[in-house]
């Protein structure tokens, strides 16, 4: 079963982040508030898009998806 052992390596993947975020997360305050992440903020309404967050992000994981790939 070749699915079964991508979705086991994909949730071990997944909490193995979730506890980087959490044991680290005072280290990444700084994610979220880039230049070019919108944020709105009025009396009853907040809108917020974090544009150049994601961007980073896409490199990032672009860039380990490539090592990854260079060597499996």
């Amino acid at each position: 079963m070749q699915a079964g052992k991508v979705i086991i390596i994909i949730g071990v993947v997944v909490v193995l982040i979730g506890l980087v975020v959490w044991l680290a997360g005072d280290k990444f305050s700084w994610f979220g508030n880039l230049p070019g992440d919108i944020r709105v903020e009025r009396k009853n309404m907040r809108f917020y898009a974090p544009i150049t967050s994601m961007i980073l992000l896409s490199i990032l994981l672009s860039l380990v998806l490539w090592v990854i790939r260079k060597f499996f």
